[in-house]
């Protein structure tokens, strides 16, 4: 029998009859994470949305007041301007786009790989560009529209993540093992000016070049370091205080530096040998970056979605928002969800937003970070957040956001959550910062607000994915430790461990080759795991042996358990999953045509009554309903 729809409709499949339910856009949202300044206007894009926009802010009106899409590219965070010409590099791919501020009209004329991480302009007229993952330097010269590659500024490092140039030299800022290359543009020779002593650094993250005067930041340690460029052997050092690990914007203003902290949001001033802090927006703030209006002596900011000025007297700053000011939300890729009674929750860039289930509508409340992971537990919601990996507390209706700690331990990205309820211990599982070893499973204790962690649980990988049953956590592994790192063993390994006993109760390469096990359910005393390539194993939770096995399709995919079964999906479909006690399980599709665009990993959850599914359709969350 065959089955026609319209094009993109989705199409219940299979002995089940679901009725699929629109929500309407999973989460929108302005997000921004580059600005320049052209003229009078500061020129700013919004990253993670399709297509993506770019807007001209005025200062004085506060308003957004020209605004038009690219045909590419899903976000940016590089821009830079010669004269009234402004450029844009974008990720996915990496296109360089020029606009003619004057006109408004945009034009691509080169693409350099699929990631442009920075640009800068260099004295005589031309474009150099930093790039993931080849960890290269390219230039693009305007008056011939010819470019030039560099190669990689240091070989084996995927990123450039920052980049400055003056007549004779290009300053490139590398990860994940930081090194700050000198390249002589003339040449191609090159030197690291990095000293030794901060070779245990991730990134040379910011730079800044303004005459003779470079400052570059280092991660995760909130580092400055000043270089005299007549003399790059002797730089001064600026260490912010308070915990910040990151300095995410930097601009030189004659004698003064004005540079951008997180986690805590903090504007700082750097002049004559002393930092002074100047104030902080909000708590958590991203200084993408900061402008100095010369004639007015007006410290201006672009944030994630706001430009706000500061006034130093008062010691305040005075917002305005981006969507308000004619930039509006657009829908997003999600990057978690989760099911409350009376709520469903989907956590995107700077927030989560906020289902309504009794009305239909939804709000978004705002984040200091992307929460990866969120847990309902009784009457409250708990979130794993990138980065920092930071743990956070909130109502199932958004409100009472409260943070509960940082996980420490050079761990920057929360990948999976479950709850213990013999302990009343919510279980994390994360991946190690940029460029380290050995992810951990943490335990928040949830009466006492106690911590631990145990780090390298699953020996030599980050932790993927994490299941619980009566105190037994069930862990999956990834190869990749972390992004800018080589694999250690050949395959990843599911293991079960006693948090209470801190001991590995066994490990087990459950299906050969596997790099990562993507998810992990427990379902009718069976250990389910998919992997990356789109296998599932069905694992004795005693003993760690394989005991059947099925193929899903070909990459990821995440299960949830439903009244009526085991459910699954791989942003294509969802899918059944039938037990067989003798031999592979079975597997059904349910509904397809769901061509979901989400940011990471397949999203899909159960409503609190276990009688329908969450999902992503699209960008678009759907319910689905009528599962036998």
């Amino acid at each position: 029998m065959s089955v026609s729809a319209p094009a993109g409709a989705m199409i219940p499949v299979g002995p089940e009859t679901p009725t699929v339910t629109s929500l309407g856009p999973a989460s929108a949202v302005t997000s921004t994470s580059v600005a320049e300044q052209v003229g009078d206007r500061i020129w700013t894009i919004t990253s993670g949305v399709s297509p993506v926009q770019v807007g001209a802010f005025d200062p004085v009106g506060r308003t957004v007041d020209r605004k038009f899409s690219l045909p590419t590219g899903a976000g940016a965070w590089a821009m830079t301007h010669l004269g009234t010409d402004l450029y844009i590099g974008l990720y996915t791919p990496g296109d360089l786009y020029k606009v003619d501020t004057t006109t408004g009209t945009a034009t691509k004329v080169a693409q350099f790989g699929s990631f442009i991480w920075s640009l800068a302009a260099t004295p005589d007229g031309k474009v150099v560009a930093g790039t993931y993952p080849d960890g290269g330097v390219h230039e693009y010269d305007p008056a011939t529209g010819s470019t030039r590659t560099y190669g990689a500024a240091v070989a084996g490092e995927q990123y450039v993540r920052s980049i400055a140039a003056d007549a004779t030299t290009i300053y490139a800022g590398v990860g994940t093992k930081a090194h700050l290359i000198a390249i002589d543009r003339a040449t191609g020779a090159r030197r690291d000016v990095l000293p030794a002593a901060y070779a245990d650094r991730t990134f040379v993250a910011t730079l800044a070049l303004d005459g003779t005067k470079l400052a570059a930041s280092l991660s995760p340690t909130g580092t400055m370091l000043v270089y005299d460029t007549a003399d790059l052997s002797n730089p001064v050092e600026v260490q912010t205080p308070g915990g910040d690990q990151y300095i995410t914007a930097i601009t030189i203003d004659g004698p003064d530096i004005y540079l951008g902290t997180r986690p805590s949001g903090t504007l700082y001033r750097y002049r004559d040998g002393a930092l002074t802090r100047l104030g902080s927006p909000y708590d958590g703030a991203y200084f993408n970056r900061i402008f100095v209006d010369g004639a007015s002596s007006t410290i201006r900011a672009e944030l994630t979605s706001q430009v706000v000025d500061f006034d130093e007297a008062s010691g305040s700053f005075t917002g305005t928002d981006l969507g308000q000011a004619g930039l509006p939300p657009a829908p997003e890729q999600a990057m978690a969800i989760a099911a409350t009674p009376t709520s469903v929750l989907v956590s995107g860039k700077a927030g989560v937003q906020v289902h309504d289930l009794a009305t239909g509508g939804s709000s978004r409340t705002f984040l200091p970070g992307e929460a990866k992971t969120m847990t309902p537990v009784g009457n409250s919601v708990y979130l794993g957040v990138y980065t920092l990996a930071r743990l956070w507390q909130m109502n199932p209706d958004g409100s009472g956001l409260h943070e509960l700690g940082q996980i420490g331990n050079e761990q920057t990205r929360p990948t999976d959550a479950a709850y213990d309820d013999r302990s009343r211990t919510w279980l994390i599982s994360t991946e190690p910062d940029y460029g380290k070893y050995d992810g951990t499973l943490v335990e928040q204790h949830l009466e006492s607000g106690a911590r631990e962690v145990h780090r390298g649980v699953v020996p030599h990988q980050s932790v993927r994915s994490v299941t619980t049953a009566d105190g037994i956590a069930y862990l999956g592994g990834a190869t990749r430790n972390s992004l800018g790192t080589d694999p250690i063993l050949p395959e990843a390994t599911v293991v079960a461990f006693d948090p209470r006993h801190n001991r590995m109760l066994w490990e087990s390469a459950a299906l050969p080759d596997a790099q990562t096990y993507s998810d992990l359910v427990l379902y009718r005393g069976r250990l389910y795991a998919t992997t990356d390539d789109g296998r599932l194993a069905v694992i004795d939770p005693a003993t760690g042996k394989l005991v059947g096995s099925a193929t899903l399709g070909a990459g990821q995919s995440r299960l949830t358990i439903a009244r009526s079964g085991l459910y699954g999906t791989d942003n294509k479909r969802v899918f059944k999953v039938t037990p067989n006690p003798t031999g592979a399980p079975t597997v059904s599709t349910v509904v397809d045509g769901l061509a979901a665009q989400i940011y990471s990993y397949p999203l899909v959850t159960t409503s609190s009554t276990g009688d329908a599914l969450y999902t992503i359709k699209g960008r678009d969350l759907v319910r689905i309903g009528g599962l036998r």
